[in-house]
């Protein structure tokens, strides 16, 4: 007889937006194997022979039958290895190895090794943010990753050491997995720099003497948010003044701290704590488009200078005709 369907929870991301997964298993009455249907990458289909031995290396062998993953929705594409964690947990409900009651309940994101330790999915608080969005309560996460997701306000953040801390807690065991309180933006330690955060060494605005007719400018585009363009001869100071303009910059709102430091996240560091001050990018005059607006592939997508510096500056230098614009 064939078995049950079982379904665990994930997180697509499409950029900075998320969508729910709900990744189905079942056990058929055939010859023993694993096939994930529904779109997947390459990176996301060779996950069978992740879970098949990451499972029988934790001690809990998945049934000798023929297991079908279904990520759904079926239609939307899905990349990466961020979904290892709900495809082991449903073959593993599908298999009568754990209860399946609070698999659906639950956002599961992690990537498998093949001894059972699970690792950092690329894009960790970003899913994160998405999965609150969504609905959800709680969130299942690697150890390793369980800092950058406990940033994430309103959500609960589970932080397991391999799979079987995975399934200690869906059983309701005591062991293998914790509960992580809420990093708050005034007890965190200093933020993870990313490529656009201002350097300690810009100074300040205060140290610019003169220039009041540009300071002022520099101000009125501070206030209100506007653009602004300094034109002149090489050697004016265009350069020194655009550096100091963050500096007059308000720390970035609790909103606007999740969503740069999401942006931080999309590329594959870990961050340990919310970009708090407006990030500066200054792209160099040749910067393809693709380094200015970003770009990636079907498994990967990286943002440019443009989106990397949302909620701060961008700075780009046209020095072949003396105008600066940002």
């Amino acid at each position: 007889m064939n078995g049950e369907v079982c379904r665990a929870a994930s997180i697509a991301l499409t950029g900075v937006e998320g969508t729910v997964v709900t990744v189905e298993a079942a056990v058929s009455q055939q010859l023993p194997g694993m096939a994930i249907i529904g779109l997947p990458d390459t990176a996301l289909a060779e996950a069978k022979l992740r879970v098949r031995t990451a499972t029988a290396q934790a001690g809990m062998p998945l049934a000798d039958r023929f297991i079908t993953v279904n990520l759904s929705p079926a239609a939307l594409p899905k990349q990466g290895s961020g979904f290892d964690l709900a495809i082991a947990l449903s073959a593993l409900a599908a298999s009568q190895r754990l209860p399946r009651e609070r698999l659906s309940s639950i956002a599961h994101l992690g990537e498998l090794g093949l001894d059972g330790e699970l690792r950092r999915p690329a894009g960790l608080l970003t899913a994160t943010v998405a999965a609150r969005e969504l609905g959800f309560q709680r969130v299942m996460v690697p150890e390793r990753g369980g800092a950058e997701a406990a940033l994430v306000s309103d959500i609960e953040v589970i932080a397991v050491r391999d799979l079987a801390g995975a399934v200690a807690w869906h059983r309701g065991e005591s062991e293998g997995w914790c509960v992580l309180p809420h990093v708050g933006a005034g007890e965190q330690g200093s933020s993870a720099p990313a490529s656009g955060d201002m350097l300690s060494d810009t100074g300040d605005i205060a140290d610019i003497v003169g220039q009041p007719d540009a300071i002022e400018a520099l101000t009125i585009a501070a206030a209100g948010r506007h653009h602004i363009s300094l034109l002149g001869p090489p050697g004016a100071g265009k350069t020194m003044l655009a550096n100091r303009l963050p500096t007059i910059l308000p720390d970035l709102s609790s909103d606007e701290a999740i969503e740069a430091s999401s942006i931080a996240s999309m590329e594959g560091s870990p961050l340990t704590g919310l970009v708090q001050r407006p990030p500066f990018e200054s792209p160099h005059h040749t910067a393809s488009k693709t380094a200015l607006i970003g770009g990636g592939s079907s498994s990967e997508v990286r943002p440019g200078a443009i989106t990397r510096a949302c909620h701060g500056v961008l700075f780009l230098d046209e020095s072949r005709n003396g105008k600066y614009t940002f």
